[in-house]
């Protein structure tokens, strides 16, 4: 981050900010109890870089329900009911680092964050009420916008130069995530990748994909403190 050049962080939330503590298919797997009257299996679902729509499409199948965006909400709105408890259990946490790295980013006057997500909205505003880091996200891109995570970048984009008033360049977009799902909808929108192996994917299956930078983890704030200020 040079001085005098502002930058926009797009995070992602599932792997990157909260630990990867399975909160989400657990309250999924409840949902799907209370919402069909039987369990479906979690591993059936791919879960990673996933979308909650997609994912609420993926039951509606396996159940054999017709697969509508109507019915997925019905889905997801009993799976947000379950999401509370589902974070007490997971004992979920904030990533190592990550409550240093918003802190700082939110003070200085030339970053800005927003969020890049596949969740919806109330389930983002859950996860990151429970970790007390939702403050620092004034906006964000969301799966109620769009079922396609690619989407979802190009719309974060739009909403950033709605909200903070400036036509940002790909340039100056940091896209910050835990999958390659993260890296590819970064690219889409021309920005810089930076992925992080705290999820469920290795360096080397994120370096496969080409982002523009990878790390094992952000425990030591610094390390992308540095790699903006460089």
């Amino acid at each position: 981050m040079s001085k005098g050049e502002e930058i926009l962080l797009l995070w992602d939330i599932d792997g990157t900010i909260l630990s990867a503590k399975g909160a989400g298919p657990q309250a999924f797997k409840r949902a799907t109890q209370d919402y069909f009257g039987y369990e479906i299996p979690i591993t059936s679902i791919d879960w990673l870089g996933a979308t909650d729509y997609s994912i609420a499409y993926a039951f509606l199948e396996n159940a054999g329900r017709a697969v509508s965006r109507e019915e997925a909400k019905l889905l997801i709105d009993c799976y947000l009911s379950c999401l509370p408890a589902a974070l007490d259990a997971t004992n979920a946490r904030a990533m190592d680092g990550i409550r240093e790295l918003l802190e700082y980013f939110h003070s200085q006057k030339d970053a800005h964050q927003a969020l890049l997500t596949g969740n919806v909205r109330r389930g983002a505003e859950i996860k990151l009420g429970y970790l007390g880091v939702l403050h620092f996200f004034p906006f964000g891109a969301f799966a109620d916008h769009s079922d396609d995570r690619n989407d979802l970048s190009r719309h974060a984009l739009e909403l950033a130069r709605e909200h903070l008033r400036a036509d940002w360049s790909p340039d100056q977009i940091y896209v910050m995530g835990d999958t390659p799902k993260d890296i590819e909808c970064g690219k889409i929108i021309g920005a810089h990748t930076v992925a992080v192996a705290t999820g469920q994917h290795s360096v080397e299956e994120l370096t496969a994909h080409f982002p523009t930078v990878v790390f094992e983890s952000f425990a030591d704030p610094q390390v992308l403190i540095e790699f903006l200020a460089g």
